[in-house]
């Protein structure tokens, strides 16, 4: 087995912070009993095969933008969330992303749900 380095991009398994924190986050839920890894697994191949029908190329670059949408999903199917709360948070998250300087952690404030 080759082991993962940091220091080379192509084998990285995560190029932005928040691609570590879906995955993270999912394997939480998941270790929690909030569904199944066959529910997880059956969420994600859903995500990607809605995207490649929408004609998304599926090089690998958007993976995780998969991977995020049958998160968001799976937790609005089991009721852990409703779609208008995670969309409320992601308009949240964007404008705090847009005012945090570049190399600066995001926070979250609450003038960024109004």
């Amino acid at each position: 087995m080759t082991a993962l380095r940091r220091d080379d991009p192509e084998r990285r398994p995560f190029t932005e912070p928040w691609q570590a924190e879906a995955f993270a986050l999912t394997l939480a839920l998941y270790h929690k009993g909030l569904f199944t890894w066959p529910e997880w697994t059956a969420a994600l191949a859903a995500a990607i095969k809605r995207a490649q029908a929408a004609g998304d190329p599926d090089t690998g670059e958007t993976y995780y933008r998969h991977w995020l949408d049958a998160l968001e999903r799976l937790v609005a199917e089991k009721g852990l969330s409703d779609p208008a709360s995670l969309a409320r948070y992601r308009a949240a998250w964007d404008r705090a992303a847009r005012r945090t300087p570049h190399g600066q952690p995001i926070v979250l404030a609450q003038e960024d749900f109004a």
